[in-house]
């Protein structure tokens, strides 16, 4: 009773039963099914993105166990490098969801088992993108300098490549970026703005490759916002978002993820109002957004209920509902 109480705290609008289902596969791998190649593996991980990014999480976590053991069951009949760097990137997406989602316990182990199999790849993409996962995850434990030195290396073994292709670009820049939120989240000022700003310098200076993959500066300026609502300056979070607009992103997800990341300044700075009208915003543009990223969900039910009179609290409420 106590597992399906947590699971459902956590899950929030996800069915207990998905979540479930997935931390089964981790300790009994389910049946693949009929071989799959590594060309409908990559097809596979594609739509899984795409729910992903269109912020369709409860659909993804059902996406996942199946897309797992499939991709697992062709890394090793293959035993290729390519095989082992496509079987690591789909254990990155399960990472990433996990961790949106607060199964920080989950999201640990397939970001080591993504870890491993990058390694095996010997593809510094592949092990570039894994230690990124793994060093956000780190960084929610509260391990910052061990997630720090993570993306640090994979960082520098990054450099030499070049950085000539949209992968390697794109892998490069997301690295600073997870560099720099996680030394935020230290209180590390200095070298939060620092590696912010290499990340703005690589963005400008890698446009024309990086901009292939969509990692352009509107990217990079919604992790500044980020940084500086970590650093405990909300203001200033709140003056560098005005500059970016919903447009910019040209998924659900990350526009919900601005509405949010300004909803949590606007918050940090005693304004209710205002941030029930972003959290309306991402409510519009993601829903899953708001109701199940655990840390948002939290500002939502605690501005309903200590200030159900303000302008948009009710529609938020009934948002949740």
């Amino acid at each position: 009773m106590r597992r399906r109480t947590v699971l459902a705290a956590v899950g929030l609008s996800i069915p207990v039963q998905l979540l479930q289902r997935f931390d089964d596969m981790l300790v009994v791998p389910s049946a693949s099914g009929p071989p799959q190649g590594p060309a409908q593996i990559q097809q596979r991980l594609l739509l899984a993105r795409r729910q992903f990014d269109a912020s369709a999480l409860a659909e993804l976590m059902a996406t996942l166990p199946g897309m797992l053991a499939a991709a697992r069951d062709m890394a090793e009949r293959s035993g290729t490098p390519g095989g082992w760097a496509l079987l690591a990137s789909c254990y990155d997406l399960a990472t990433d969801t996990l961790n949106k989602v607060g199964r920080k316990d989950t999201a640990r182990l397939t970001a080591d088992r993504s870890v491993q199999h990058a390694d095996r790849s010997s593809d510094a993409v592949a092990m570039g993108a894994s230690a990124r996962a793994l060093g956000m995850v780190l960084r929610t434990e509260g391990r910052h300098q061990t997630a720090a030195q993570v993306m640090e290396r994979a960082i520098s073994r990054l450099d030499p490549t070049g950085l000539r292709t949209p992968a390697q670009a794109s892998t490069y820049v997301r690295l600073l970026c997870a560099s720099a939120y996680t030394a935020s989240w230290a209180g590390d000022r200095a070298t939060a703005l620092e590696r912010i700003a290499d990340a703005e310098r690589a963005a400008d200076r890698l446009a024309g490759i990086v901009g292939k993959s969509g990692i352009a500066m509107p990217f990079v300026t919604l992790y500044r916002v980020g940084i500086h609502y970590a650093l405990g300056d909300a203001g200033t979070a709140l003056h560098v978002g005005r500059t970016l607009r919903p447009e910019m992103y040209a998924t659900s997800e990350r526009r919900g993820r601005l509405h949010t990341d300004l909803a949590r300044a606007w918050w940090r700075w005693g304004k209710p109002e205002e941030t029930a009208h972003a959290l309306l915003a991402a409510c519009e543009q993601a829903p899953s957004e708001v109701k199940d990223r655990p840390s948002v969900r939290k500002i939502a039910d605690e501005l309903t209920r200590h200030h159900p009179r303000v302008s948009g609290a009710r529609q938020l409420a009934a948002a949740l509902s």
